[in-house]
């Protein structure tokens, strides 16, 4: 009798555990962020097919095991893009080894000019793990729409500039969305919630 209920223990104890695992690996626990928006109920870039400086076509699933931070923009862009690279670069370095996880993707939104070699070399100043990724404009434009992101041309004298949404996405390593970034956090703020990301597995 006595053993059939330690039995009976151990048995709803590995239960228990299991429903505990089970739910640590849940696809959309919430996630408590201090400062970006939770994104972790929306269902955006998981279809985007795009090509690296490379020129190998990529996937939002070529970085499975990674936590890829995805951000749209343009090499000439005067303010928003580098600021936004410097502070993921610097957010890298602050989460110290777990930072190794991170995967910034730039998404470039000026396919005419930024081309494979310039987009490389300007990513890679950042940090060079960065990567970056183009396709013609129709691609683009339905990666963009994909992501919710609105671009336009914008004249400036005899060339053009671009106005862009400048949220950076964060995905976790099983390519589940769950965070937003605005322009306006610190690095250290995207930190914080960049480790907040990993706590899923």
């Amino acid at each position: 009798m006595s053993t059939l209920f330690t039995r009976r223990k151990v048995l709803t104890g590995m239960g228990l555990l299991g429903l505990g695992l089970l739910a640590g690996c849940d696809n959309s626990p919430k996630l408590n962020f201090k400062y970006g928006k939770d994104l972790s109920d929306k269902i955006m870039g998981r279809t985007f097919k795009l090509k690296n400086t490379e020129g190998d076509t990529v996937t939002l699933s070529s970085y499975r095991g990674l936590m890829p931070v995805v951000f749209f923009g343009f090499t000439q862009c005067p303010a928003v893009c580098p600021t936004t690279l410097a502070r993921a670069a610097q957010a890298k370095k602050l989460m110290g080894r777990d930072g190794e996880i991170m995967q910034v993707i730039f998404i470039t939104l000026d396919p005419e000019r930024d081309t494979p070699e310039i987009l490389d070399k300007y990513v890679k100043a950042f940090d060079p793990s960065f990567e970056a990724l183009y396709g013609t404009p129709e691609e683009i434009a339905v990666a963009a729409k994909e992501f919710g992101i609105f671009y336009e041309k914008i004249p400036a004298g005899d060339t053009y500039t671009l106005s862009h949404t400048a949220t950076s996405f964060v995905f976790d390593t099983r390519g589940n969305l769950r965070l937003g970034l605005q322009a306006s956090l610190t690095a250290k703020e995207c930190a914080e919630d960049l480790l907040t990301v990993m706590e899923v597995c």
